[in-house]
């Protein structure tokens, strides 16, 4: 088993020559017929709503398939209607969503670069892929962690309230 990455198998793409040829303009396709031709993998925005929709085509993969990210956000959930119900104060409302936030935004970044790794590395195991994964996934329980500890700052006192 060979672990070492090289760089062909890092970056498979050829850059083009300055031998080559551009097209003339008279052969290039319809602006419109190539974003319907292009590969889903590689998509630019034309405008801000394509930015949007791209960003929740993301977020739709992440819940679609990441089990952690919807029981973070089952917890964010409860968490955030818990606060509503026992009407915390405004501030520490929005300190519980920005440490949920944060939550999901790792869990986004870990899942985009699980895919990176995967997409480089392939089936093979290498011990710096493992790393990769292992810190992102470490930086999502952090943040899990810290937001529980947040959460429960913020809330059991409220909640003792209504039990005592």
């Amino acid at each position: 088993m060979n672990n070492d990455l090289t760089l062909q198998r890092l970056f498979p793409f050829t850059k083009p020559f300055l031998s080559e040829q551009m097209p003339e303009s008279n052969q290039l396709q319809d602006p419109d017929l190539n974003n319907l031709q292009r590969n889903q993998s590689f998509q630019v925005a034309t405008n801000l709503l394509h930015s949007f929709r791209y960003a929740a085509q993301g977020v739709s993969y992440a819940f679609r398939t990441q089990r952690n990210f919807r029981i973070h956000l089952a917890i964010g959930a409860i968490a955030l209607s818990l606060s509503i119900y026992l009407q915390i104060p405004a501030v520490s409302c929005a300190v519980i969503s920005l440490t949920i936030a944060l939550v999901l935004v790792l869990e986004l970044l870990n899942t985009a670069l699980e895919a990176v790794v995967d997409l480089t590395v392939g089936r093979e195991f290498h011990q710096l892929a493992k790393i990769a994964k292992d810190c992102a996934a470490g930086a999502v329980l952090v943040a899990a962690i810290a937001a529980v500890i947040v959460a429960l700052i913020l809330l059991l006192p409220h909640l003792f309230e209504l039990i005592f």
